[in-house]
This record gives structure tokens, C-alpha cells and sequence, in this order.
């Protein structure tokens, strides 16, 4: 009897222990297994920055022998990114906004001296290291509607009227977050004229209205887009020139296929911002432009008064509140 209690005493001492070392085992597999708090921080693959200001100048001119007008000028400028990486995806978007205004003299109106709405986005794979497929979307307008000063009773540009888009797809070189080279044997460029009476004109580049001569029939019609199919390259580069100096441009390229590629649309801008300190700066920023079917008016050169495509160039320099970020 005394045998029977001591092997039941062992056996069940055995069991406990078994129990317990169980346990044990099951608490460290369902700790192991437990869905726990594994959310990526998400935050550290993105990287968002930019520049926004806001710049004014006053010119105030009593008896002044050299002559001169009484001026005040404001200047609205944003400029900001968003980059996304992981792995081998890589995507960056950016938004360029700039609007200005100027006051001269005696006069009640204000002329507009900076226009500027461009949405792109740029979606890319990693194929080897520095390499990316990728594909771009861009989109550009601009606020309201533009004159050719001082005659102000007739637009010769508006909202929508032009606007460009641009859908790319092709191989980026990307060697560091400052550089980028994107080359696009596959681009499609698109012109858009929502405006009747600049389509009708051919304004941009659209398909204008020809009537025949003699009785006034239309026997063209316009349009109002234009679609073009060619080759496209885009740069960007962006560095820090000294303390407090940033520098960044972009240059893009575009050639029609099917009619005259060789006549190469250019378009090149460029920002510089000068901090001063955390919300005082100077920014200057520039863009020129050459695209062979926008018909402008010259204003200087051996052609100053005619029509017809040239040079465009366009500088901006503003001194007053500035956040980058």
C-alpha cells in the first residue's frame, strides 16, 4: 500500500512538473506566435521639404532727378516635395506654385509679372543599382488669365488655356537623393486650348480655324488639344553651393517624332533660395523657355514687333518671408 502511495506521489509530482514545463513551452510559443505591435514606422521612408515665401518690394520716388515710377510688387512662391523610398520602389512628387503682381506709377491696376501652377509625380522600380523603369506624370497651367501689357482689354492666356501634360515612361539614373536623369523613348506630350477664341487663332500650337476666302465656309475646324508623340529627357539637380545658399534646377527636353524633330522643345528653370535666418530670405528663380509652335510677340532682336517662335525667359527676385522646411 505504502509502495502504491509513493509511485502515485512520484507520478503525480511528474505530472505537475510536466504541467508547468507545458506551460511554459505554450506561454513561449503564443508569445512567439501573438500578433504583436509590428507596424512600420512609415514615417522614415518618406522625406518632405520645400520652400514656401511670400515677397514684396516698395519703390517710393519724391522729386527723384534721375527719374523713375513710384512701384509696389508681391510675390507668392511654393515649392514643395514629397519622396517616398523602399526597397526598390522609389516615388517622388512635386508641386511649383508662383504668382506675382506689380503696381507702377499712377497706375489703379495690377499688372501680373509671375504665373505658375506644375503638379509631377514620378513612380520608379529599382532594375540595378542607380537604375530605375520608370514613369512620369506631369501637369502644368497657370492662375489667370495673362495680357500683353500695357494693353490690357484682350487675353492672350488664361487657366486651362494653355495647359500641358505629359505622361512618360522610360529608364531614371538616379546615383544619389541630388541627381536624377530620366530618358523616355515613350512620351506623349499633350496641348490643351479650353478658350474658343484662342483655339480658333491656333494659339500653342492647336489646330486653328481656316475658312476659304471667297464665301467664309469653314473648311478647317479648331481644336482645342493637340497631341504629340516623341522622345523626352528631364534632369534634376538640387545641392547646398555654401552655408545657407541652396541651389536646384530642372531641364527638360522634348522631341516630336512625326513633325520636325529636330526643332527640340526646351524648357529650363531654377531656384535659388538665400536664408537670411529661419523665416527671412531671398529667393531668385528663372525659366526659360523655346517651344517652336508658340507664336509670341518680339520684343528685341533684328525681329522686335513680329510674330512668331522664340526665346522666353523669365526671372524673378524676392526678398522677404520664407519657410523652408
Amino acid at each position: 500500500m505504502k509502495s502504491l502511495i509513493l509511485t502515485l506521489s512520484i507520478f503525480a509530482l511528474t505530472l505537475t512538473n510536466f504541467a508547468q514545463e507545458k506551460s511554459e513551452a505554450i506561454k513561449l510559443v503564443e508569445n512567439s506566435l501573438a500578433v504583436k505591435d509590428i507596424t512600420v514606422d512609415s514615417a522614415k521612408f518618406w522625406k518632405i521639404g520645400g520652400v514656401v515665401s511670400l515677397n514684396g518690394q516698395q519703390v517710393s520716388l519724391t522729386n527723384w532727378s534721375a527719374g523713375g515710377n513710384n512701384s509696389v510688387s508681391l510675390a507668392g512662391l511654393v515649392n514643395v516635395f514629397a519622396k517616398y523610398k523602399k526597397g526598390k520602389i522609389n516615388w517622388e512628387t512635386n508641386l511649383d506654385l508662383g504668382y506675382g503682381v506689380i503696381n507702377q506709377g499712377d497706375a489703379k491696376k495690377w499688372w501680373k509679372n509671375d504665373d505658375k501652377i506644375q503638379f509631377s509625380t514620378k513612380f520608379g522600380r529599382e532594375l540595378k543599382k542607380h537604375w530605375y523603369l520608370a514613369m512620369l506624370a506631369d501637369f502644368r497651367t497657370q492662375f489667370t488669365n495673362g495680357y500683353n501689357y500695357p494693353n490690357d482689354s484682350v487675353y492672350i492666356s488664361k487657366f486651362m488655356a494653355p495647359a500641358y501634360g505629359l505622361a512618360a515612361i522610360g529608364f531614371d539614373y538616379k546615383p544619389n537623393d541630388n541627381f536624377s536623369l530620366l530618358l523616355s523613348p515613350v512620351t506623349g506630350k499633350f496641348t490643351y486650348v479650353i478658350d474658343d477664341s484662342l483655339a480658333k487663332y491656333g494659339a500653342f500650337g492647336v489646330q486653328k480655324e481656316i475658312r476659304d476666302p471667297n464665301d467664309g465656309r469653314i473648311t478647317q475646324r479648331y481644336l482645342t488639344h493637340r497631341e504629340e508623340f516623341g522622345a523626352y529627357l528631364k534632369m534634376q539637380y538640387q545641392t547646398k553651393v555654401m552655408e545657407n545658399v541652396t541651389f536646384q534646377t530642372v531641364l527638360e527636353l522634348f522631341s516630336n517624332y512625326f513633325y520636325n524633330p529636330e526643332n527640340i522643345d526646351v524648357n529650363w528653370s531654377t531656384l535659388t533660395t538665400l536664408k537670411v535666418n529661419k523665416y527671412i530670405s531671398a529667393t531668385l528663380t528663372t525659366q526659360l523657355i523655346y517651344d517652336d509652335d508658340i507664336k509670341v510677340l518680339r520684343t528685341s532682336g533684328d525681329q522686335k514687333g513680329t510674330v512668331g517662335p522664340d526665346v522666353q525667359f523669365k526671372q524673378v527676385l524676392g526678398v522677404g518671408f520664407s519657410y523652408k522646411f
